[in-house]
C-alpha cells in the first residue's frame, strides 16, 4: 500500500486507526488497529482512561510498519465536550472526566441564573445539554475553584492527544464550538461569557480550523516509530468529520448514527432563531466554517447498554433479529429522558418507564430491543419534522452514516416512518471525513466538493424506501 494518511477515530465505546489513500481516483481504506473504550471510575468520577487511549494510538502507529504502511500524516478525532486542564508545567491538573458523570447535575440551571438561556443561545447557537463543557467548567468553578486558578491550558481530548504527539497546544474549531463558549459569529472564544461566569479565560488557546498543519512528531516519538509524519487537524469533533463524508448534502438530512444520533443539515450560517432554541437545535462548527445545524439525541447507547446488561450473550445483529420477531410488542419510551443517560441498569430503566406510563413491560430480549428501536424511530421522526418546520420545506432524502447504518431494521423503520428515501453508508464515515480533510491539507484533493464526489464514487450505499430496499453504487 505504501504512502497513506492515518485517521485516529475514537468514540465513546471503541476506537480505530484506519489508513487511507487514493487509487485511480477512489479512496481506499485499510483498518490498522481497533480497540475498546469505556469509562472508568477514578477519584469518585466517571472518567476516560486517556493514558490507555494514547497507548492504543501509539500501538496503531507501530502496526503501520508491520503492515508495510508509510503514513505521511495523521489526524485525530473524538467525541465532543470533554477536556483536561494543564498547569504551568504542562502537567495534568484534572482527570478526563466523562460527560456522563453526574458532576454537572443542576449546573445548567445555576448558569442560567447568571446568563440567560436566550442570550447563551443567541451568542453561541449551541443546544442545551447538561453535560456541555460550560457546565462541566462551572462545576469545577463551584467545587474546585483552585484548579481553574492554576490552569494554564484548556485542551479538549483530541487537542491533548495532539499535544502529546507534537508538543503543540491549540484548540481545534469544530470541537471548541461544542463547549457552548465560542461565539457562533466571530468563531472565537466568547470572553464576555467567560468573565461573567468567573472562568479563567487565559487558559483557552488559539482556535485553529480543520485542514491546518499542527506540526510533526516530537523527536522521541519519531525515533520510537522509526519515521516522522505531519500531524494535521481534521474536524476533531467526530460528528464534524462524519458529516464531511456525507456524499450529498443538498436536500439531504443526515443521521450520524452511533452511540449518539446526530440529526441535521449542513448550513453556511448559524440559525439562532427562537424556534431553533425551543426545539433545542445546535449550530456546531464544521469543515470550511460550515455549520452543522442538528439535534443531538439518544442513539445506540441504549442498545449498547442493553447488550452489556445481558452479559453480551447476544450480538447486535442477534438483538435486531430478536426485535424483528417481537413485532407485536408496541411499548415505547422517550429516549431523551434523563434516566437513560447513564442508568445502573438500562433494561430496568426501560421497564420502569413502561410501568410508570401504563404500557406493557418488555420482558424478553426481543421485546426490550424492539422497544429501543421503535422509540429511536419516533425520536428521529420528531427531529426531522422539526427541521422541516424550521426550514419551511420538505427534504426528500435521509443519509444514515456511521456504524449504526448497518442496522437494517432501523433504516427501514426510518424509511417507513418518514416516507423518504434513506441512504445507508458509508459505515466508517468519521474516519473517511478525517482522511479527506488530511488529503485536502496535503494537496491531494482540491476541496470538500471534490472530496464528497470521491466518497460517493468510492463506497457502496444501500437505499431503503417504504416497504423495500435496493443497493446503489
Amino acid at each position: 500500500m505504501g504512502t497513506c494518511s492515518l485517521a485516529v477515530d475514537i468514540g465513546a465505546s471503541s476506537g480505530r486507526l484506519i489508513a487511507g489513500y487514493l487509487q485511480d481516483g477512489l479512496l481506499k481504506l485499510e483498518e490498522v488497529h481497533r480497540f475498546e473504550n469505556k469509562m472508568v471510575k477514578k477519584d469518585g468520577h466517571f472518567c476516560w482512561d486517556i493514558d490507555a487511549l494514547f497507548q492504543e494510538i501509539k500501538m496503531g502507529i507501530h502496526k503501520c510498519g508491520e503492515k508495510g504502511l508509510d503514513p505521511e500524516s495523521i489526524g485525530i478525532d473524538t467525541w465532543a465536550v470533554d477536556f483536561v486542564l494543564l498547569d504551568e508545567n504542562d502537567q495534568l491538573l484534572t482527570n478526563a472526566v466523562a460527560y456522563r458523570d453526574p458532576r454537572t447535575d443542576g449546573m445548567m440551571e445555576e448558569v442560567f441564573n447568571i446568563i440567560s438561556k436566550e442570550r447563551l443561545y443567541l451568542e453561541t447557537g449551541i443546544q442545551f445539554q447538561k453535560f456541555n463543557t460550560i457546565y462541566q467548567l462551572y462545576s469545577i468553578k463551584k467545587n474546585n475553584p483552585e484548579l481553574l486558578e492554576k490552569a494554564k491550558s484548556f485542551l479538549m481530548l483530541p487537542d491533548y492527544f495532539n499535544y502529546l504527539l507534537t508538543g503543540e497546544k491549540v484548540n481545534e474549531y469544530t470541537n471548541a464550538t461544542s463547549t457552548q463558549l465560542v461565539n457562533a459569529f466571530t468563531k472565537k472564544w466568547d470572553k464576555d461569557l467567560l468573565d461573567q461566569l468567573g472562568i479563567n479565560k487565559d487558559m483557552f488557546l488559539e482556535i485553529k480550523p480543520p485542514n491546518t498543519e499542527l506540526g510533526t512528531l516530537k523527536q522521541d516519538l519519531a525515533e520510537e516509530f522509526g519515521f516522522d509524519m505531519k500531524v494535521l487537524l481534521p474536524a476533531t469533533h467526530d460528528t464534524g468529520s462524519a458529516v464531511a463524508a456525507v456524499p450529498e448534502v443538498d436536500d439531504t438530512i443526515y443521521i450520524s448514527s452511533g452511540t449518539w444520533s446526530l440529526i441535521g443539515v449542513e448550513n453556511r450560517f448559524p440559525i439562532c432563531v427562537t424556534k431553533a432554541l425551543d426545539y433545542n437545535f445546535t449550530n456546531e462548527g464544521g469543515i470550511d466554517y460550515r455549520y452543522r445545524f442538528l439535534k443531538n439525541i439518544m442513539g445506540l447507547w441504549m442498545i449498547q447498554e442493553v447488550k452489556r446488561n445481558y452479559d453480551n450473550q447476544y450480538s447486535f445483529p442477534e438483538l435486531v433479529e430478536l426485535a424483528d420477531k417481537a413485532s407485536d410488542f408496541k411499548s415505547k419510551v422517550n429516549v431523551d429522558d434523563g434516566r437513560f443517560l447513564n442508568p445502573e441498569n438500562m433494561i430496568e430503566a426501560i421497564q420502569l418507564y413502561c410501568q410508570e406510563t401504563d404500557q406493557p413491560i418488555p420482558e424478553t430480549p426481543g421485546e426490550v430491543a424492539k422497544c429501543v428501536f421503535d422509540s429511536l424511530g419516533d425520536s428521529y421522526q420528531n427531529a426531522i419534522n422539526q427541521i422541516e418546520e424550521i426550514y419551511e420545506k420538505q427534504f426528500t432524502k435521509i443519509n444514515v452514516i456511521g456504524g449504526g447504518c448497518k442496522n437494517e431494521m432501523l433504516n427501514q423503520l426510518i424509511a417507513d416512518k418518514t416516507n423518504k428515501k434513506v441512504f445507508a453508508g458509508p459505515v466508517e464515515a468519521t474516519a473517511i471525513g478525517n482522511l479527506i480533510s488530511q488529503l485536502i491539507s496535503v494537496g491531494k484533493i482540491d476541496d470538500i466538493h471534490r472530496a464528497r464526489n470521491i466518497v460517493s464514487q468510492s463506497f457502496d450505499l444501500k437505499i431503503y424506501t417504504a416497504d423495500k430496499e435496493e443497493k446503489v453504487k
